[in-house]
C-alpha cells in the first residue's frame, strides 16, 4: 500500500492523531507500542507549553493512506527523543525505515557530550524495528529503559493505608497550586539548590487545561502541616476506558512512609469508579518501578531507547 508523508498542518491534525492513537491502543490491547492518547496530550500541554520540548508544527510528521487515513505518525518528546506511532495493520520494515531516516535527518538534537544525538524508542520484543535501528548504526541503551506497567481494573484492587496524619484528597483550588508546584520541584529535583526553584506556579494551569484533565483524579497526599507531600495526576480516557498515571512524585522528606503507594491505590479505586477497566504507568527508575510493581502487579512491557551519535 502506498503511504503519503506530510508535515503536521493544523489543529485538525492534532485531533485526528488523537483518534488514531485511540484506535492503535485498542488494537494493541493497551500495550504502549505506540503512545496512548493521554501521553500525547501531556506532551502538548506540559512538554511543549511548559518545558519547550518541541513543536507540533515543526516536529510532527504524518503518513496517510490514499484515502487520507492516518497510518503512522512521528514525534519527539524531549528534544532528540523520538517515538514512532504505527498502526499494526501498516507496520512494515519499509515504513519504519523511512520514519527512522526522517528522524535522523530532522530530529537529532545537541548532546551534552558534544555533537548531535538521537534516541529512537522500541519495544524490547520488536525485532523488526531493532533490526532497522541496528542496520542504521544505532545501539541500545539498556540502562535507560521504560517499564510500562499495566493492570486490569476488573480484578480486585490492592489496598494501602495512609500514614497517620496524612490525608489523600483531590488537589484544591488555585490557592493550593504554589504548594503543588513546590512539591513537584522537590520530588523531581531533590539535589538542586532551592535557589534554582522558579516560584511561578502558573505552569500548572496549562496542565489543567488539557482535554482529559479531571480535578477529581488530580490527587495529593497532604501532610499534617497542610503541605503537599505527594501527588499524582491520573488521566482517564473514556473512549478506551483506560487511565494513565502521570506524574507520580513524593517530596524527599516524606518518602519511605508508603504514601505514594496509598496514593496510587486510591487512584486505581477512583479510576474504576469512573468506569475505567485498565490502568497504566511508566517507570524509569529502580525506586519508581518497585512502587509500580507493588501496586500494578508484575505485568509490564519494556521500551528501550536506541542511540545514534554524530561528532
Amino acid at each position: 500500500m502506498i503511504l503519503n508523508r506530510r508535515a503536521y498542518q493544523s489543529e485538525e491534525d492534532f485531533w485526528r492523531i488523537r483518534n488514531f492513537l485511540r484506535q492503535v491502543s485498542l488494537t494493541n490491547d493497551h500495550h504502549m507500542f505506540s503512545w496512548p492518547v493521554i501521553r500525547l496530550d501531556y506532551w502538548r500541554w506540559h512538554g511543549i507549553r511548559n518545558l519547550g520540548d518541541g513543536s507540533l508544527e515543526r516536529d510532527v510528521i504524518i503518513w496517510e493512506t490514499e484515502d487520507q487515513q492516518i497510518a503512522a505518525a512521528l514525534n519527539p518528546e524531549e528534544r532528540g527523543q523520538v517515538f514512532l506511532q504505527v498502526h499494526p495493520s501498516h507496520k512494515s520494515s519499509e515504513l519504519e525505515d523511512e520514519m527512522v531516516a526522517y528522524a535522523e535527518a530532522h530530529l537529532q538534537a545537541p548532546s551534552r557530550r558534544g555533537g548531535q544525538v538521537i534516541w529512537i524508542w522500541s519495544d524490547s520484543n520488536d525485532s523488526q524495528r531493532q533490526a532497522i535501528l541496528q542496520a542504521r548504526g544505532f545501539i541500545p541503551i539498556h540502562n535507560a529503559t521504560e517499564h510500562q506497567w499495566r493492570r486490569s481494573l476488573v480484578l480486585p484492587l490492592p489496598q494501602r493505608s495512609i500514614s497517620d496524619g496524612y490525608i489523600i484528597r483531590p488537589l484544591g483550588d488555585v490557592s493550593e497550586l504554589p504548594s503543588r508546584s513546590w512539591a513537584s520541584w522537590r520530588a523531581f529535583h531533590p539535589d538542586e539548590p532551592d535557589e534554582k526553584y522558579d516560584p511561578d506556579w502558573s505552569w500548572y494551569q496549562n496542565i489543567q487545561a488539557a482535554p482529559l484533565y479531571r480535578s477529581d483524579l488530580d490527587l495529593v497526599a497532604v501532610a499534617p502541616t497542610g503541605d503537599v507531600a505527594a501527588f499524582t495526576t491520573i488521566w482517564y480516557d473514556d473512549e478506551t476506558n483506560c487511565g494513565y498515571f502521570e506524574p507520580v512524585g513524593t517530596v524527599p522528606e516524606h518518602q519511605r512512609r508508603g504514601i505514594a503507594s496509598a496514593l496510587c491505590c486510591e487512584g486505581l479505586r477512583r479510576l474504576k469508579g469512573a468506569g475505567a477497566t485498565f490502568a497504566m504507568v511508566v517507570g524509569g527508575t529502580v525506586h519508581a518501578n518497585a512502587l509500580y510493581r507493588s501496586v500494578f502487579g508484575p505485568e509490564f512491557d519494556l521500551s528501550v531507547p536506541w542511540e545514534k551519535r554524530w561528532d
